[in-house]
């Protein structure tokens, strides 16, 4: 049996003056996710508010193919909740929040998201990127017209191409994976892996308990001058007694 271990920060950073990220933990039913509020648009922090306390309210039913479907709900739920406030306290501007949740059960889990938040599984030495982007960015490396190395200094690189309130209907990616004891898990907001390298985040989380790893991660964002918000949840998968 797995025993699951988890630590959640959440960090304004230095350039921000609000903190528009926000994260929810909840182990009991196998729940964790990440939200960012779209930068630059209206409440960014009441969007991404929204969306962790909707997926707070999901209750875990015993049929894992109907808890991902139930999560489904809850962020198409609050995508039209996010659509209609907008339309009533900002004229219709947008707001919105980009989210990646995992869930897990005994040997599997899901991965849920929309935008470019990201969960990231690490076995042994290898760092995994399980979602992947939404974003402008992306598309062009999915085309071969941009390497990976050039993705990640181009200057649309903070574009998104979908987000929880971006649209009248909400798209959201579903994969799913196996876990094994040992697995580490990481979701994070973009201020994260902007400020840190891939190979940084892989031997952070390597190193020490899920609080070390954790707070370890949220310094070398600050460190790095974290320009945006900063947001991670350390999941690890560890054999019970």
């Amino acid at each position: 049996m797995a025993d699951w271990r988890y630590c959640a920060l959440t960090d304004r950073g230095i350039k921000r003056k609000h903190n528009e990220d926000a994260v929810v933990a909840v182990p009991a039913i196998g729940l964790w996710a990440v939200a960012d509020g779209m930068g630059g648009h209206e409440a960014g922090d009441v969007a991404s508010s929204m969306v962790t306390a909707a997926l707070s309210r999901v209750a875990r039913p015993d049929n894992f193919s109907v808890f991902v479907d139930q999560v489904e709900d809850a962020l198409n739920a609050v995508n039209q909740t996010l659509r209609d406030h907008a339309t009533r306290e900002f004229e219709g501007r947008v707001m919105g929040a980009t989210v990646v949740v995992m869930l897990a059960a005994e040997g599997y889990g899901a991965c849920l998201w929309a935008g470019d938040s990201r969960l990231y599984r690490l076995r042994g030495e290898e760092l995994e990127q399980i979602s992947r982007d939404h974003s402008q960015v992306q598309r062009l490396v999915d085309a071969g017209l941009l390497s990976e190395d050039e993705a990640e200094n181009h200057p649309n690189a903070n574009v998104i191409t979908r987000a929880v309130g971006g649209s009248a209907h909400l798209v959201v990616d579903v994969v799913m994976f196996d876990i094994t004891p040992g697995d580490r898990f990481l979701l994070c907001s973009d201020g994260l892996y902007n400020e840190v390298s891939r190979e940084d985040i892989r031997d952070t989380l390597m190193a020490g308990t899920v609080d070390a790893s954790a707070q370890s991660l949220i310094d070398g964002a600050i460190a790095a001058g974290a320009r945006d918000n900063v947001s991670v949840i350390v999941v690890s998968a560890e054999v019970s007694a």
